[in-house]
């Protein structure tokens, strides 16, 4: 790894094949009838696309952009899961047509409805709205109490919607849509959600062919819920409600898949004294591994260039390379000091960092896949003539 060309991600294959083999096996250890369906959102590597496609896993897409990368990597349109405002008309009735799993979010999108075909019958679900002030306050964010998304129960907009859909003869409603992150991510909070929309399920009579219960779960993390303590709470809840013989359980994990499998390494390029202290620059940024600049703490290994014995330092300022003064990651108290060449890898950044990084100041870095011990490149890093190119430059 000293000699890959940084700054770069890096995959790991065994641990990606991992997660995705450890979801898939609690999913059936636990439910007859179950989908696995990746987040495009938390990282659109194709490669990690491909790898979920080959486990025969399904692709979560929120947007029309997501829909046709997840169609152009291959999956079919009858694997999509369909949910989020960003749907286009085209897209949101082909994939209906399609065969695909579409989870209705907005007002439009039940107007679309009277543009389907007549005489076949077709299938769609809708999201419930989760208010977790009313269900489970301990478990919401600060100021996110409430969600934005979804059909509120309580409100009456959510009876509204189904009385909509229900005066199409050729639709059926078929699926509920409950996702919804939580703060504590804990075991008792997805058993509260399931508790809650088995209720709403009873209360209009609704013959549901799945429940999409979303994602938000840990990943492979020591001391955190394992994936089997999940899904066996959330089976012994829905089956209250459901038959499980019969009723289609969908997930839709993003973190839990990726955010082990893939770390970034930077090299140090400049180290300066200001003050008492040192800055050390890296050719990473915060935006490659923090992206919503909320971290306060990072798992990161140090790996000298050269054996040289430095001297030990009180503080050392870990600072990304754009020009943000604020760009800095962590510090490091009463260690050797860091040289110009030295890594800096920091682990299990997989989740929504990619996606997520801007086109500031230094473009796309490189993305190397670790599979058997060998590393080998699956995106070469933008350069200026990558970014100019997607542009029509014949009016330049």
């Amino acid at each position: 790894m000293i000699n890959l060309t940084t700054p770069a991600y890096v995959l790991n294959n065994e641990i990606l094949e991992k997660s995705i083999n450890d979801i898939k096996d609690s999913l059936f250890n636990n439910f007859k009838h179950s989908i696995l369906s990746y987040s495009l959102k938390t990282n659109s590597l194709p490669y990690i696309l491909n790898k979920v496609m080959e486990k025969n896993g399904y692709a979560e897409v929120v947007s029309k952009d997501e829909y046709e990368l997840a169609k152009l990597v291959g999956f079919d349109i009858s694997n999509i899961v369909y949910n989020g405002p960003l749907k286009s008309k085209e897209t949101f009735l082909e994939a209906i047509i399609g065969g695909a799993i579409v989870n209705i979010e907005t007002k439009n999108e039940i107007e679309w409805l009277r543009e389907l075909p007549r005489g076949k019958i077709f299938t769609i679900g809708i999201r419930v709205n989760i208010d977790l002030a009313v269900i489970s306050p301990e478990d919401s964010k600060l100021d996110e109490d409430y969600s934005r998304f979804g059909f509120s129960v309580e409100s009456g907009e959510f009876k509204e919607a189904i009385d909509k859909i229900n005066t199409h003869k050729n639709i059926k409603l078929s699926g509920l849509h409950a996702h919804r992150t939580t703060l504590t991510r804990s075991i008792l909070a997805y058993s509260k959600i399931c508790e809650y929309i088995g209720k709403i399920a009873n209360e209009y009579h609704l013959d549901l062919d799945y429940i999409d219960i979303g994602g938000g779960y840990y990943g492979i993390m020591e001391n955190k819920p394992t994936f089997n303590e999940y899904f066996s709470s959330i089976a012994k809840k829905l089956e209250l409600y459901f038959d499980l013989n019969k009723t289609t359980v969908v997930i839709e994990p993003g973190n839990a898949i990726v955010a082990s499998c893939l770390d970034f390494i930077t090299s140090v390029i400049d180290v300066k004294k200001i003050r008492d202290f040192h800055v050390v620059t890296i050719d990473g940024s915060r935006n490659d591994i923090d992206p919503f600049y909320k971290k306060n703490n990072y798992s990161y290994s140090l790996l000298s260039s050269n054996n040289a014995v430095s001297a030990f330092v009180n503080t050392q300022i870990v600072a990304g390379g754009t020009c943000l003064e604020y760009d800095k990651l962590f510090k490091i108290d009463n260690k050797q000091l860091l040289s110009v060449g030295d890594k800096i890898i920091f682990r299990s950044v997989g989740a929504y960092t990619m996606t997520l990084s801007p086109l500031f100041i230094r473009f796309f870095p490189s993305v190397y896949l670790l599979k058997d011990g060998q590393y080998s490149l699956i995106r070469k890093n933008w350069i200026a003539k990558d970014f100019f190119n997607i542009y029509d430059t014949v009016n330049l």
